[in-house]
């Protein structure tokens, strides 16, 4: 005997019924999950850049560079730019003697010594960052001011000396133009000075609060 259609008709709605709270119940967790996830990857998102920073982008010793450069008179992404170009902020011995993050010569770091007033500077001194950076961003005071203030010259000449800057000026000059990074006739010197200046602008662009800018 088959049941009254009623009871077929309250079956179908119950069964009707559970199916669409099934599907909501999916349909939550599947909000709550998808929820979670982005929560977890907003969350993670800052780590990330700063990891993906760490290795294409380091910065160490922000409060030196801050300090140096308001001392100096001096950008600090230019410092840092100087540091990365030179070391990447991890320092190691150089085949021509240069020590440090800056990666500054015995007989440079003598003379800016000599040049500052310094009187206990030993060499051994160039392996303590601090130390380092410091005689770094005096030595490129020093050249921004030999040089007027035009950053190419300055950091041509950090990279390849002043002697060579020299006779390189002479001949633009006779040719009627500035100095520039495509004019540069040292292939070293000239990759080294363009990728500080990029270099700069992308600290500038990715610590502006660590480097004082905000």
């Amino acid at each position: 005997m088959s049941p009254p259609a009623a009871t077929v008709t309250a079956r179908r709605r119950t069964g009707r019924h559970r199916t669409v709270v099934r599907r909501r119940r999916r349909a939550l967790a599947s909000f709550i999950g998808i929820g979670a996830l982005v929560l977890v990857i907003v969350l993670a998102l800052p780590l990330f850049r700063r990891a993906v920073n760490d290795l294409t982008l380091p910065l160490s010793y922000s409060d030196v560079i801050r300090q140096q450069a308001a001392e100096k008179h001096l950008d600090p992404a230019l410092i840092a730019a100087v540091i990365y170009a030179e070391t990447k902020f991890d320092p190691r011995p150089s085949s021509a003697g240069a020590e440090g993050l800056m990666q500054i010569l015995p007989q440079t770091a003598e003379f800016l010594a000599r040049r500052s007033g310094a009187t206990t500077f030993t060499v051994a001194d160039l392996g303590t960052p601090q130390v380092n950076i410091a005689y770094g961003s005096y030595y490129l005071r020093y050249l921004l001011d030999l040089y007027k203030g035009e950053e190419v010259p300055a950091l041509a000449a950090y990279n390849g000396g002043t002697t060579n800057v020299d006779h390189w000026l002479v001949f633009e000059r006779q040719q009627g133009r500035p100095l520039t990074v495509s004019e540069i006739p040292f292939p070293q010197t000239q990759a080294y000075v363009a990728k500080v200046l990029d270099a700069q602008k992308r600290y500038r662009q990715t610590y502006p609060s660590e480097l004082g800018y905000s």
